[in-house]
């Protein structure tokens, strides 16, 4: 593990940060990112502190600009000799005002974008450091709480409610792993997702108005099982509840839907067909 480098999105507060104290005792390099500069320098003192030994690098992005996105893809690629992990944890949850419904920079309902289009982007960016430095893996965070995709009202111009939209944001992101796992498939790169634990501590859970039940390390261990337990190596395109591989949402599983997911999805990121 020590020659390890991995990249954490998300790693200021709650799981990612989580994340990166578990892993920082392992050694090797920790790539964090964050979208606020304090809290970023702030979260890679304190794993520093904590594990003199591992190398830690930060990361300044914003996932609700898909600009800024492809961006921190690109400074990675050029500063960054290899990536064996990548996990995908920032999120946007269901919103202190579930009622509101908010926008990313590029106009698309705020959920879907962060939750959705900005891990597809990272991954799909990196995919050239994911491939030279193989074996390696990514490990999507999504949640329980899923909802089909609307496609008549992706962007959910209409019936808008916070919860609603994360939970149709995290199938999209599921339904994006299998797809990625399927291409990928014997390239030595395994793309797998899961619902970590159910309402950690977190400010994301807190804000919303629900109660926590479980600590933040119960999502820890069963998303660093995904990035690390050799007996995992070959295991790709697979939903874990915590630590149980389970079925998504059917609409996962819809061979046309998701097809028609990733036409709209690639098309948003900018990607060519």
């Amino acid at each position: 593990m020590n020659q390890r480098t991995t990249l954490i999105t998300g790693a200021t507060q709650g799981l990612g940060r989580g994340l990166a104290l578990a892993l920082a005792a392992q050694g090797g390099t920790l790539l964090l990112h964050g979208r606020d500069r304090t809290r970023l320098d702030t979260v890679a003192a304190e794993v520093r502190a904590a594990a003199p030994g591992t190398t830690v690098r930060t990361y300044l992005a914003d996932l609700a600009d898909l600009d800024q996105v492809h961006a921190m893809a690109a400074r990675i690629r050029a500063a960054e000799p290899r990536l064996d992990g990548l996990i995908n944890n920032a999120v946007a949850g269901g919103g202190a005002d579930p009622l509101r419904r908010e926008l990313s920079r590029q106009g698309h309902e705020l959920r879907f974008a962060v939750n959705h289009l900005a891990p597809y982007a990272l991954t799909r960016d990196l995919l050239p450091l994911l491939l030279s430095s193989a074996p390696s893996r990514v490990v999507n965070v999504a949640s329980i709480g899923q909802e089909a995709v609307d496609f008549d009202n992706v962007m959910l111009e209409r019936d808008y409610e916070g919860l609603r939209a994360y939970c149709r944001s995290k199938l999209a992101l599921i339904m994006a792993t299998f797809h990625l796992a399927a291409e990928l498939e014997g390239t030595g790169v395994t793309v797998n997702t899961l619902h970590p634990a159910h309402l950690m501590d977190t400010d994301g859970v807190r804000e919303y108005g629900l109660t926590p039940v479980t600590t933040v390390d119960e999502g820890v261990r069963p998303t660093l099982r995904l990035l690390t337990d050799p007996a995992l190596a070959s295991t790709t395109g697979r939903y874990f509840d915590q630590f149980t591989d389970t079925r998504a949402h059917e609409q996962a599983y819809d061979v046309q839907a998701r097809e028609r997911l990733m036409r709209l999805t690639d098309a948003l990121v900018g990607r060519a067909a």
